[in-house]
């Protein structure tokens, strides 16, 4: 299981660290990781040509004693200096190694004294630009040449460092950082970002200007919330970590993001006892006379998952349509204004997807939420708890599976601020609302009040199609029927749902027929694992 942490959890946790080493041992560590990250990138380091972009922080400390390390193997590389400030000894280093140096308002000059001896790396602190060995103005915004200067270096580079802003940065990125920002986007090598991009909220994800995509983003000690939840993570590519020893500091963590071993080890399995009962019943309340298809796809979610036996309850409509798909769902057809009472016993209920938002399906969604057992609520069940959120009050377990508009209606919220605030805004549904949810998207984030929020990392673009939301709603469905808590199912369901979803182009029912084949993979690489 990956774990991610605030930024003062990951303060405290240096900080203890750091009482424990000699100065400079934390920054020798990271910078020594972002080497060997940034030269696995390149493939080779002779000749190549790189571009660090620096701030006035510790970033920027790091970028520079990892590019030091690159030109010590012949790589030609130029320091872009953006802060009023920088870590003196880190550019000294750069220096000595055959770096150069320049910043937005005109070329460095000189030769940089080297640093003391016993100096390690932390000894160097951040000076004023100006009074760094080499150093000049760093102007508030550049002008044109230097703009053009910069952009000449960055767009011929085969590798951009991004050191501008480091963890505690939160806001916009003022100037010089934001046309820098904006330049990396236009290199033709890749860019790799030091412990975050600069522009992402390290703490949440939150993106409030222009901010660094990274191909790669090396991260020290341990996972930044903002790397893992988007659309902070959307600008993070893969993630490196280097461990740097923080790990007997670091408290619980207040993300994580499962692992195909995890998801393994918690989907239900039968043994030579099981039954179909044992292996979970359950009830899916969907499908419409106009909306057929949500039925359909939505028992097929349920039934390809692995449930014991699926109980479809609905119109005269997708009735039909059920029962010519899945001959194995046991179908009661309700009446317009009929309630769940003859279904039979499940253990579980979906509800919602294609159910419509007339008086008939309220009174069918008042109904199920009305019963003893767990309920998932998805798509037009959404809407209609919206109307009354009382009825998402019930002794037993809700599992809530909202996309940003649907959630926008749930908490009176607009949707660009949900979509801007997606782990603030998960957080305060899961509390306010008393229940589980799963906020989909570009990164699913599974929310449930006094445990970590789950970011899902198997996501792909090819599922935002018609359908498979429904698919989702009843796998994660089944998975509660087999006895999953909400907030398990839900982990569970998006990361099966992500894998099935990666290749594309695709249709709900591509996504579908493929999560069988997700989870015998990941219990053959179980198995293989002992």
């Amino acid at each position: 299981m990956l774990t991610a942490y605030t930024i003062d959890q990951i303060r405290a946790a240096e900080s203890a660290l750091m009482a424990t080493l000699p100065e400079g041992t934390l920054m020798e560590r990271a910078a020594t990781g972002l080497a060997v990250a940034c030269a696995r990138t390149l493939g080779h380091v002779y000749g190549s040509r790189v571009v660090l972009l620096v701030g006035g922080g510790d970033n920027g400390g790091d970028a520079l004693y990892a590019g030091a390390r690159l030109a010590s193997r012949g790589a030609r590389v130029d320091a872009i200096l953006a802060g009023t400030r920088v870590h003196a000894a880190g550019l000294a280093a750069l220096r000595r190694s055959g770096g150069r140096v320049t910043e937005l308002g005109g070329a460095v000059s000189g030769e940089a004294p080297a640093a003391p001896p016993d100096a390690g790396p932390d000894a160097g602190r951040t000076v004023p630009a100006r009074d760094a060995p080499g150093g000049g103005r760093t102007p508030a915004r550049p002008g044109r040449g230097a703009v053009s200067a910069a952009g000449e270096l960055i767009r011929a580079a085969d590798l951009v460092v991004d050191g501008l802003a480091g963890i505690g940065g939160t806001g916009a990125l003022r100037e010089p950082y934001a046309t820098l920002a904006g330049l990396a986007g236009e290199t033709a090598g890749a860019v790799v970002a030091v412990d975050v991009p600069s522009g992402v909220d390290a703490g949440s994800g939150r993106i409030d200007g222009a901010v660094v995509r990274a191909d790669v983003t090396v991260t020290f000690g341990a996972y930044k919330i903002g790397s893992l939840v988007d659309p902070g993570a959307g600008n993070a590519g893969r993630l490196e970590l280097v461990d740097i020893g923080l790990g007997p500091y670091l408290p619980d963590p207040e993300a994580t993001a499962l692992t195909g071993a995890d998801v393994a080890r918690m989907l239900p399995r039968p043994d030579a006892g099981s039954d179909k009962y044992s292996r979970g019943v359950v009830g899916v309340a969907a499908g419409s006379h106009e909306y057929t298809g949500a039925a359909v796809l939505a028992v097929g979610g349920a039934i390809r998952a692995g449930a014991g036996l699926v109980r479809y309850a609905g119109v005269a409509e997708p009735v039909a349509q059920v029962r010519a798909r899945w001959p194995e769902a046991v179908i009661t057809p309700l009446r317009p204004d009929e309630g769940i009472g003859e279904v039979g016993r499940v253990q579980a209920w979906v509800l919602g997807p294609g159910l419509g938002t007339g008086p008939e399906s309220l009174a069918l969604a008042r109904s199920v939420l009305a019963s003893d057992v767990p309920v998932l609520v998805d798509a037009d069940g959404l809407t209609l708890v919206a109307q009354d959120r009382s009825l998402l009050r019930r002794a037993a377990p809700v599992l809530i599976t909202p996309h940003a508009g649907e959630l926008s209606r749930l908490l009176d919220v607009p949707r660009a601020q949900i979509e801007a605030r997606r782990l603030e805004h998960v957080r305060r549904a899961a509390s306010e609302l008393g229940v589980t949810v799963l906020l989909k998207g570009s990164t699913t984030l599974v929310a449930q009040q006094g445990l970590p929020v789950r970011a899902n990392l198997t996501g792909s673009p090819w599922l935002a199609t018609g359908g498979t939301g429904d698919v989702l709603a009843g796998l994660a469905g089944a998975l509660l029927a087999g006895g999953l808590s909400g907030y398990d199912a839900a982990s569970c369901a998006a990361y099966l749902h992500g894998i099935a979803g990666r290749h594309g182009p695709l249709a709900a029912w591509d996504v579908l027929e493929a999560v069988p084949g997700v989870i015998r993979t990941l219990a053959d690489g179980l198995r293989k694992d002992g």
